[in-house]
């Protein structure tokens, strides 16, 4: 017989050795993380070494781990700086890597079965129903990360609204069903209307009020209008935390009013249903605990490594109608390994990973109250920004701060709307080019603005600090030039 082969290491110690340096190259890094760049542009030879074709022959780990450090680690996307507040994400902690690698060592699946890793999967999801305040008997999964999340409430209230058993043996029929959202809603909602066969015109997006909050009196007579034509409203999107803004819904009226009309209320919180286990602003989230689904991202405001999202379901078993099936393969047993229930259930995943662990570790090492602290603390930064934007007569303050995002401008007299928004994307690309801040962009109502998410635990108010005198370094020469250039 020809000689057998397996991956596991010829020689255990080397392999040992090999990890340890790993992770010291790691902890080296995370410890020196406030000193680098926040974000660097790839030379060629490494954009180079990427097109390489795929290895015939294998090479020691140690040289594999050498290429990583020269093409890999030095070009981050930057979330784990403690000035990168471009895109609304979490920065990640050391612990929760940890984590990861000793759940990627078991390589448990978490569709299901009587092992510890499947108990471990279904304690976090109920400690993420006591932070949220939802009651014990609820259901919940995790997901890849909100945009599952919000998939799998939204398909709950579709399926309840036209019957578990008939929508899942015929499909949509003839059904013409509506979802209400306010016009700041996350663009998932939109590929959720096209998964779930309804196309986005289902999706009645209304425009927000002044404060960017979904209004309800427009939105009561939206469900009128449509009921008085033959259409079926379904469920109201409220949104915890806008992705521009940071704006919260009025989640108590928009409760009354699920209740009044018979519609599912299904809550987005991945930007700020986790702000409910905040001291000073979890009451912002009052009226979330009664919402019959929520979506919440753990990789965002806990700071698990990507990635983990949630979805809870007040009614397990309008949950688990949604979505089990009964498999001659997957039958539960009396004992063993399968004498458990199926967590591919609760979702459309029969294969899941294990990312319960980094969340549990990381819960466990530092407790849900310094985690709360955290997010007081990160709002308490977005105010800080927002009062230097107040106090500079050369920029504007876009949109009050709710939570922790802040949208604003620089606005410098003499210069058109074009020249402003030239101005703005400038100094956003050389904040980033230069490694210093990582901004993003984005339209309050018409208004071109620097948008600044602070979901960052290694954030410091001297950063905030760093930014602004940044931009009053960066924008007097780029704005002369513009009015001069304006003038010939």
């Amino acid at each position: 017989m020809k000689e057998e082969e397996t991956l596991d290491p010829a020689d255990w110690e080397a392999m040992r050795a090999t990890a340890y340096r790993m992770v010291d190259e790691a902890i080296s890094r995370l410890s020196e993380v406030r000193d680098a760049p926040v974000w660097q542009d790839m030379p060629d030879p490494v954009r180079a070494s990427y097109k390489e074709p795929i290895p015939l022959n294998g090479q020691p780990l140690d040289k594999v781990f050498d290429e990583i450090k020269t093409n890999l680690l030095p070009y981050p996307m930057g979330n784990i700086h403690p000035r990168f507040w471009m895109w609304y994400m979490g920065s990640s902690n050391f612990t929760g890597a940890l984590g990861d690698f000793l759940a990627a060592a078991l390589g448990s699946n978490l569709g299901g079965g009587n092992h510890a890793a499947a108990l471990m999967d279904r304690q976090v999801v109920d400690w993420l129903k006591t932070m949220t305040g939802f009651p014990a008997e609820a259901s919940g999964t995790l997901t890849s990360g909100g945009s599952v999340a919000n998939l799998i409430g939204l398909t709950v209230a579709r399926n309840e609204a036209l019957g578990q058993q008939e929508i899942r043996e015929h499909g949509l029929g003839n059904a013409n069903l509506a979802f209400y959202a306010s016009d700041q809603i996350h663009g998932c909602h939109m590929t959720a209307m096209e998964v779930l066969g309804l196309g986005r015109s289902s999706l009645r997006l209304l425009p927000c009020k002044g404060d960017y909050t979904l209004d309800v009196t427009a939105l009561r007579h939206q469900i009128a209008n449509d009921r008085a034509n033959g259409i079926q409203p379904v469920a109201i999107i409220a949104t915890a935390g806008t992705i521009n803004t940071g704006a919260i819904d009025d989640l108590p009226a928009l409760a009354d009013l699920a209740e009044e009309e018979c519609l599912w209320l299904h809550v987005d919180g991945c930007i700020g249903a986790l702000a409910a286990i905040a001291p000073k602003n979890g009451g912002k989230l009052v009226g979330l605990e009664r919402a019959d689904s929520v979506a919440l991202d753990p990789h965002k405001w806990l700071h698990a490594p990507f990635e983990v999202g949630c979805c809870l379901v007040k009614d397990k078993a309008q949950h688990i109608d949604t979505f089990a099936l009964s498999q001659a393969y997957l039958e539960k047993e009396p004992r063993g390994v399968a004498a458990a229930d199926w967590l591919h259930d609760f979702g459309i995943q029969t294969s899941r990973g294990f990312r319960a662990l980094k969340v549990w570790m990381s819960l466990k090492e530092h407790g849900v109250e310094k985690f709360g602290r955290l997010i007081d603390q990160n709002i308490a930064q977005a105010e800080f920004l927002a009062d230097r934007i107040r106090a500079d007569p050369d920029m504007e303050l876009l949109a009050e701060p709710v939570l922790d995002i802040v949208c604003f401008r620089i606005y410098p007299p003499g210069l058109s709307e074009a020249d402003i928004e030239d101005l703005n994307r400038e100094i956003m690309l050389r904040l980033q080019e230069g490694g210093l801040v990582a901004l993003s962009d984005t339209r309050v109502g018409s208004i071109y603005a620097l948008r600044c998410a602070i979901a960052n635990h290694r954030t410091l108010s001297k950063d905030i600090d760093i930014l602004v005198d940044e931009i009053r370094r960066l924008y007097p020469k780029l704005a002369l030039d513009l009015r001069e250039g304006s003038n010939q």
